[in-house]
Parts: C-alpha cells; sequence; structure tokens
C-alpha cells in the first residue's frame, strides 16, 4: 500500500466515523473467509459497514473523528454505521453463530462501550420493531370492535333464519 493510498483510506476511515453512531471492535482471527463474506453481507443488509485495517491506520483516522479510549491490539475487524442498534444487532448475531468471532469493545453514541453494553443494546427492539408494536396496540381496539360486531351479526342472522 503506496503512502497516498494510506492517507486517502485514513481520511475515508476518518469520514466515516464522523457520521457513524457506533463503532464496534472485534477479533476475527480463525474465520475463513466465506465466513467474513457471510458478515459483510448480513452487514450490507442494514446499511452497516466493515473493514479489516492495520491498526496503526485506523487509530489516527479514529483519533481524527475524536474517538479516544480504544486501544488496537492483535487482529481486528471494525464494524460502523449510522444505527447504533443496527451495528451492535448484526455484530451481537454473527458472535452468536461463530464462537471463533469475539466482541471486544465499542465507541457507542460518543461513548466507550464495554461487551455488555453492545449485546444489550443488540436486544433492544428497532425502531421498525416499535413502530409495529405501537400499531399493534392502536389496532387491537379495532380488532376487537370488529370481531365483536362480526360475531353480533352472525348471531342476528342465526336468529331471523
Amino acid at each position: 500500500m503506496t503512502k497516498s493510498e494510506k492517507v486517502e483510506l485514513v481520511d475515508q476511515l476518518t469520514q466515516d466515523f464522523k457520521a457513524s453512531d457506533a463503532l464496534i471492535v472485534c477479533d476475527f482471527k480463525g474465520l475463513n473467509t466465506k465466513s467474513l463474506e457471510a458478515l459483510r453481507n448480513s452487514a450490507r443488509q442494514k446499511n452497516v459497514k466493515v473493514r479489516i485495517a492495520k491498526n496503526t491506520l485506523v487509530a489516527i483516522a479514529m483519533k481524527n473523528a475524536e474517538i479516544e479510549g480504544i486501544e488496537l491490539k492483535d487482529t481486528n475487524i471494525f464494524v460502523w454505521g449510522e444505527d447504533q442498534l443496527d451495528v451492535t444487532k448484526v455484530v451481537a448475531k454473527f458472535a452468536e453463530t461463530n464462537k471463533v468471532f469475539q466482541i471486544k469493545t465499542g465507541f457507542i453514541a460518543g461513548e466507550l462501550a464495554d461487551i455488555a453494553k453492545i449485546e444489550a443494546l443488540s436486544k433492544l427492539p428497532s425502531r421498525d420493531e416499535l413502530i409495529g408494536m405501537l400499531l399493534q396496540t392502536w389496532m387491537a381496539p379495532v380488532t376487537n370492535l370488529t370481531i365483536g360486531l362480526d360475531a353480533l351479526r352472525a348471531k342476528k342472522e342465526e336468529e331471523s333464519a
């Protein structure tokens, strides 16, 4: 990788990290290419980015993006995106199915996040799920009324027949 490519990569990562609400660092040592592609595909569906890069370059990009407190050691894969729930869900789901893949740390909503916080966030319902739950709650009285009226109609028809 030439020096200009490294500078370009650091600039791109800096912009991405500034625009993201969550950045999670994971250990991918021992994963095969097929598994990594599965992670990338699931991340792509949720508009989450996945990247393997040198720790020194990512450290510079994180410093430029004012992300502090993450110590980078060994082999790392970086997962980030604008929606922190999507990022945590992608990482946690992949970690469940691939025991070799381990969450190390994260930076979520301007704060350092440990593994427990990342896993807790991954279990929260997403915005779309919350809207669906709210709509179900609002529709329950209408549904019950419709069922009751239909039963009353059936009873009246039965009596008149």
